[in-house]
């Protein structure tokens, strides 16, 4: 969670992957009075740095990956230098869901691009 002056201002999910081979961040939450700040794609990255130097509950260092669908978090992450693409799909059929043989939606109803990042770090020169 990030608070500033005991206010809650975003959360995220952090999971791991089976084997700790990487983490999943999910989940972003920036609360409304603090959106456009940058404070997301800022915490985002903080909290992704401190896994890849083994600051977490397993004391390993993991790298993170992390799926979004919103058309501008994508882009930021697509800029930052600290993150490349890994996958991006509009939808799957594993994602459709039916009822009586018509389509209720994909990906919660929306048909936006689901796209895929990981984050490579602070550090990293290639």
């Amino acid at each position: 969670m990030a608070v500033v002056n005991g206010e809650l201002v975003a959360h995220l999910a952090v999971s791991t992957r089976p084997a700790l081979v990487e983490a999943r961040a999910c989940r972003l939450v920036v609360m409304p009075e603090w959106q456009g700040a940058g404070i997301g794609m800022r915490f985002l990255n903080a909290v992704c740095q401190m896994w890849l130097e083994g600051n977490n509950r397993y004391n390993k260092p993991l790298r993170t990956i992390f799926h979004t669908s919103h058309p501008n978090l994508a882009q930021a992450l697509r800029r930052d230098k600290k993150w490349t693409q890994i996958s991006g799909s509009l939808y799957t059929k594993s994602s459709n869901k039916c009822k009586d043989g018509k389509l209720l939606g994909r990906y919660g109803g929306h048909f936006r691009a689901v796209q895929g990042f990981r984050y490579l770090g602070e550090n990293f020169d290639e």
